[in-house]
């Protein structure tokens, strides 16, 4: 096309906009606030509504086109989206950016601060977990710090309560990436807007993964930290299973906000695929043992399967060669 021939189409559209809908820019000028934009509006939208008055055809273009619509004004305004631009609409919190991995839309992540200090927590499950990683670290300048509490968990605070822990951990060890393997000794009731429930349907869940995500919000440090959160490999017994099921599907909704930051390694797909519990796996060609007698815990095997398959993967990601490799 020659620049006059497109010249001569922008004409054309102008023309056409003027007849068909020059009421419509009129009105969208007179309610724009004052200034530079809404007087260039005017100027153009006030001779072309002078037009579409003295003309039939904006009103034969809105007789054609009413049985595509409601009847009903669902243009912006209350009630809409643009009513409160980001902020809530109707009660629906807004998404914020930490909800979004930015590798994942193509940007370039903001980089933690740098790593001297991993703490590795959780209940009994970290204690093989943290010991390995400590293994990992030794002779490099990262202090790993192993701090596992056994026979605690979200669902009860009769022992331990995490949102006080979690805290105190930060205050105390100041980590710059936090390691958490938890959800051995769950189940308890728990309640959810004032009514108590017993695990483990939606009630339960949407409660552990408000207290979870309570956890995971304290680690993340305002974003200039990693969480890696290990979900639970599949335990042997039956009623075990529903509730790790559970405490899986919680652990992963809570992580949502904060993608950014915390990190979900998913131990259950590693350990026990399809939901299917076993003893032993492959390991480098040869069948070994890596759980536990209970069928609950992973044993120094399974701790060194985890680590190198899932978490230091995930570290060097985030920090690179300050994390050994696997």
């Amino acid at each position: 096309m020659r620049s006059r021939d497109a010249v001569g189409v922008i004409v054309i559209v102008c023309l056409l906009l003027a007849v068909f809908e020059g009421r419509s820019v009129r009105k969208q000028g007179e309610e724009m606030k004052p200034g530079w934009e809404r007087t260039l509006v005017l100027a153009i939208g006030k001779p072309a509504g002078f037009i579409a008055d003295r003309l039939p055809l904006e009103d034969w273009l809105a007789s054609a086109t009413s049985p595509l619509k409601s009847g009903d004004d669902l243009s912006g305004g209350p009630g809409g989206f643009s009513a409160n631009g980001s902020s809530n609409v109707r009660g629906v919190p807004p998404v914020t950016p930490d909800a979004f991995d930015p590798t994942q839309l193509g940007a370039k992540p903001t980089p933690p601060r740098p790593l001297h200090t991993v703490l590795i927590t959780g209940d009994s499950m970290a204690i093989e977990l943290g010991n390995e990683l400590a293994r990992r670290f030794a002779g490099t300048s990262v202090k790993a710090i192993n701090d596992p509490h056994v026979g605690t968990g979200l669902s009860f605070d009769t022992i331990i309560d995490w949102g006080k822990l979690s805290t105190n951990q930060v205050k105390k060890d100041k980590p710059d990436a936090v390691v958490v393997f938890i959800g051995a000794n769950e189940g308890f009731d728990l309640k959810y807007n004032g009514k108590s429930y017993q695990c483990c349907g939606p009630q339960w869940t949407a409660a552990y993964a408000t207290r979870a995500r309570t956890v995971m919000n304290t680690f993340r440090q305002n974003g200039t930290t990693r969480v890696y959160w290990l979900l639970l490999p599949g335990p042997r017994d039956s009623v075990r299973q529903k509730i790790a099921r559970a405490v899986n599907l919680a652990d992963s909704v809570a992580a949502q906000p904060y993608r950014a930051q915390v990190r979900i390694l998913d131990m259950s797909a590693l350990f026990t695929p399809g939901g299917k519990y076993r003893d032993a796996m492959s390991v480098n060609g040869q069948d070994t043992i890596v759980r536990q007698a209970d069928g609950i815990h992973l044993n120094q095997s399974g701790a060194q399967v985890a680590v190198t398959q899932r978490v230091l993967p995930a570290m060097r990601a985030d920090y690179g060669n300050a994390v050994p490799q696997p």
